[in-house]
């Protein structure tokens, strides 16, 4: 192996080191709209034991989610976050700067008796759980941690579970996953106060920051629909198939 060779080698490999131990690094943007906007997924942990489920199953009690997946054009319960495959499983995991984030998930089609919003810390202690009030039309919803929730910690992980019950006396269908809170560092802080719309988006996007990427192009595209960044920031984590659907009001 040449010296180069290896030398590039152990750049790369402290590289995925630093990211963990260090804020998050800011990314040049040397366009106010970037072509092809790529989710730079970061390093997943490997220390989680309860990797999530992106996506609920119709399960017992929830008839209206399976009739309706049993069609062509059938969706289910589905978290608007990435996911990472691991043997006979896959680990539902995204970054967050904000203190009080915004959740999104796809709703479809269905009558539900109740639905709650259930935020945990690494022990698996409660730290928020709330009932969520659906409008009763299929789409995609947000759910925003409000101020008066305990702030999420730098550093910490969380787990978080979207519940909704369609019969009082069965298991609910329901999507987990993971969420952690990291500090982007000055550069990136001075490039977001400066930023135009895309470029927010695009920045949050490079630096492997899910849940204010996503929450970033869903506010352009609600002031301007023909903006290309939603549908973009959804394929290029393997949501495609929810780019059509509509966003809902709901759930303040």
């Amino acid at each position: 192996m040449s010296l180069g060779l290896r030398q590039l080698k152990l750049a790369f490999a402290i590289a995925l080191v630093s990211f963990w131990f260090t804020p998050v690094q800011a990314q040049p943007i040397k366009s106010e709209v970037l072509p092809s906007l790529i989710f730079n997924a970061p390093p997943p942990p490997d220390d989680i034991n309860a990797p999530g489920n992106r996506v609920g199953g119709g399960k017992r009690g929830c008839e209206n989610m399976d009739k309706q997946f049993s069609t062509s054009k059938g969706k289910l319960l589905t978290a608007l976050v990435p996911v990472y495959p691991f043997p006979n499983a896959e680990l539902v995991f995204g970054l967050t700067t904000n203190s009080h984030p915004t959740f999104w998930f796809y709703v479809p089609d269905l009558t539900a008796v109740s639905t709650e919003f259930v935020l945990q810390n690494e022990a698996g202690q409660t730290v928020y759980q709330s009932p969520v009030s659906l409008s009763g039309l299929p789409g995609i919803i947000s759910l925003s941690l409000p101020s008066t929730a305990s702030s999420l910690e730098i550093g910490k992980r969380y787990h978080w579970y979207f519940n909704i019950y369609c019969h009082q006396q069965q298991p609910p269908v329901f999507v987990d996953g993971w969420i952690q809170r990291v500090e982007p560092n000055a550069l990136l802080k001075s490039q977001l106060d400066k930023a135009t719309p895309n470029q927010r988006i695009a920045l949050y996007a490079t630096n492997g920051i899910w849940y204010e990427s996503l929450t970033a192009s869903a506010e352009l595209h609600r002031l301007d629909p023909k903006s290309a960044d939603w549908a973009k920031i959804l394929q290029t984590v393997g949501l495609t198939d929810i780019v059509a659907e509509p966003i809902v009001d709901c759930c303040q």
